[in-house]
């Protein structure tokens, strides 16, 4: 799938389609995701190294007290606490690690506990608008409809990302049932550590949180975490830093999406979305924006499909359905947001395989559930 997205995105140059400043536009938009994409996966690869999400793992183990589903509200907690202060996108590179280094540890089947993950990552992300980039990016607009800053927002958001996150954590809770019944044991006695790498590790990962809500741009914190990081491990472990630590198929991956996507609204996306998307405030309007919102999402990345949308929603309510859309949303295609390609990743790099067939069907009864959900509530509080 990258080289594919790869392809189409050359093509997209070679052929012209978009001009110069389209172009900018492109790299002035996806340049900053980018750039947190790999400084962020460089932090986790290396954190992961150092041993923190081992650790941070049988923590996590010692408060379920032996009861698997017991352990799993703990990680339905945690993802959610994380999403809604920290960002989709910091769950799934930092709480993925430690799902799966807990299940590894524990012998348990790691995927109930890896797809909560994911599933959070999104559908928590609709309350603050420091839970997701596409809530950042709504805020000017939502502004021009008389909602301003984090409280007009949360005023609008919230019930519909309480709605959207009961029908996510009932969803899995039933497809999983079987999985997180029974008891695990104690963890096996801890690995040896190279103290200063772990603990080197441990503060840059408790430090990243309180910067990725400090309103500098996402990338910053993240690329002066990776380069103290590489640093250190340069000179304790320097076998560790190879090139596979750079995700340059996600990469490519996503630049090819921006482009295509970015080509395709100067030729007419928009006029073609117009139709699918409709008009009006009530609760069928709303459901078919967002429904419009979640499948683009699914097709070309959620952000790519936020600017893509956004021109027809045209009043704050609208918008939000938008938000409900490409939040909740990608639940399907592993490529509908930088948050499941991070997590995928994530994922490879443990040895965990994910049958995206599987993941596919999951999430289509989840978006059948949650997205209806959270537009019904919020046609009800708007």
């Amino acid at each position: 799938m990258w080289w594919a997205c790869g392809l189409a995105g050359a093509a997209v140059l070679l052929t012209g389609l978009l001009g110069g400043d389209d172009v900018a536009a492109v790299a002035d938009r996806a340049g900053p995701v980018l750039a947190f994409l790999v400084a962020v996966t460089v932090v986790a690869e290396l954190a992961d190294a150092a041993g923190v999400f081992d650790a941070a793992a049988r923590l996590a183990a010692r408060a379920g007290r032996g009861r698997t589903w017991r352990l799993w509200l703990l990680v339905v907690a945690l993802g959610t606490l994380a999403t809604v202060v920290l960002s989709l996108d910091t769950t799934a590179v930092l709480l993925t690690p430690v799902v799966l280094a807990l299940a590894a540890q524990l012998g348990l089947d790691p995927l109930p506990f890896a797809v909560t993950t994911v599933w959070l990552a999104n559908t928590a992300s609709l309350l603050l608008p420091v839970s997701n980039l596409t809530n950042l990016i709504a805020l000017d607009t939502l502004a021009g409809f008389g909602v301003h800053g984090t409280a007009g927002f949360t005023a609008l958001s919230w019930a519909p990302a309480l709605a959207g996150l009961a029908g996510a954590v009932l969803v899995l809770g039933l497809a999983h049932r079987r999985r997180l019944r029974g008891r695990y044991g104690a963890p096996p006695p801890a690995p040896g550590r190279d103290p200063v790498l772990f603990g080197t590790a441990t503060v840059v990962c408790c430090l990243l949180a309180p910067a990725f809500v400090s309103g500098l741009t996402p990338a910053v914190p993240a690329a002066v975490a990776a380069a103290v990081l590489v640093a250190v491990f340069a000179v304790r472990r320097p076998g560790v830093l190879r090139p596979r630590l750079l995700p340059w198929r996600t990469v490519v991956l996503v630049s090819g999406l921006f482009l295509v996507v970015e080509a395709a609204q100067v030729h007419g996306l928009e006029d073609l979305l117009r139709p699918l998307a409709g008009s009006g405030e009530t609760f069928g309007d709303l459901l078919r924006l967002a429904g419009t919102a979640a499948l683009t999402a699914n097709v070309a990345d959620n952000l790519p499909a936020y600017l893509a949308v956004e021109p027809l929603a045209g009043s704050a309510s609208r918008l939000l359905a938008v938000l409900v859309g490409v939040n909740l949303g990608p639940l399907v295609t592993p490529w509908a947001s930088l948050a499941t390609l991070l997590w995928l990743d994530r994922c490879r790099a443990r040895g965990v395989a994910i049958s995206l067939p599987r993941f596919a069907l999951l999430g289509l009864v989840g978006v059948a559930v949650c997205v209806p959900a959270a537009t019904a509530a919020l046609a009800l509080t708007r």
